[in-house]
């Protein structure tokens, strides 16, 4: 379980003492959990499981607030309380600002909580980065925690909104589709319009041809070369004197050099 997980990182001796010392108190918690058992708060167990509750849904506060009616914890048991306790603020909050920190888990200086956090980091507790000159946590994961019975409300109602706002966004994109198809719809009309255009006046043209050529008695495709060639005589170059003056001069070169 999770809880168990987490109290057993860290430190092998300090895990096997926490487990051997909690031996005797878990079957009577599973029969309790179970529903068979629910005098088990006031029995002899009642300060072991009350802080076995601790460290599966409290933090370092509420041990401090119950100290004197709890078992002591050494000071690794202690960090574990307290790793656990930063993962209940970053559920809550990404940024957790140093000040906050420290009063949650009853450290005095920067240094201490700084060392605190690190060592969640290499544990797996959690995954971030220490903004030093915000002065602030910023958590990208952390593990998760048991859920007691009087969260289950707060969590239906969240998954409740998250459904909302999936609806939401799944139906702005099914507006962007029916728009985006309806635009599509117009650009194919529109094309078919112009193909419809361009045919239709190919035909005109090919009409206005033939009638054009039967009236002349030729055929349509002669008399369709004939408007695009140009009338026999016109932009006809006329032979330049220039080189008929440079095939002169060449001429008299050959003469003049046999002469010599």
């Amino acid at each position: 379980r999770v809880e168990l997980k987490s109290i057993h990182q860290g430190d092998e001796k300090e895990a096997l003492g926490l487990v051997q010392w909690l031996t005797p108190v878990i079957p009577a918690l599973w029969k309790a959990k179970a529903g068979g058992s629910p005098e088990l708060a006031e029995s002899d167990f009642a300060s072991t499981f009350r802080l076995l509750t601790v460290f599966a849904y409290g933090t370092y506060a509420d041990y401090l607030a119950e100290a004197r009616n709890l078992p002591p914890l050494t000071e690794a048991q202690k960090n574990k309380l307290r790793h656990l306790s930063v993962v209940t603020l970053a559920a809550k909050v990404k940024c957790i600002p140093y000040a906050v920190l420290l009063e949650s888990l009853a450290l005095r200086n920067v240094r201490q909580l700084e060392d605190l956090v690190i060592e969640a980091v290499y544990a797996d507790v959690l995954r971030g980065s220490l903004d030093q000159r915000n002065q602030r946590l910023e958590v990208d994961y952390s593990i998760g925690r048991d859920i007691q019975r009087q969260d289950l409300n707060a969590i239906a109602r969240t998954l409740q909104e998250w459904c909302v706002g999936c609806e939401v966004v799944l139906s702005g994109i099914e507006e962007q589709v029916s728009r985006a198809n309806q635009h599509k719809e117009q650009q194919l009309g529109l094309k078919q319009q112009i193909e419809s255009e361009v045919a239709n006046l190919k035909k005109t043209i090919k009409v206005t041809t033939a009638a054009a050529a039967a009236a002349t008695s030729q055929d349509p495709e002669q008399h369709l070369t004939e408007l695009r060639e140009p009338a026999p005589g016109t932009n006809q170059r006329q032979p330049s004197k220039k080189a008929s003056k440079g095939k002169g001069l060449r001429g008299s070169a050959k003469i003049w050099s046999k002469s010599n």
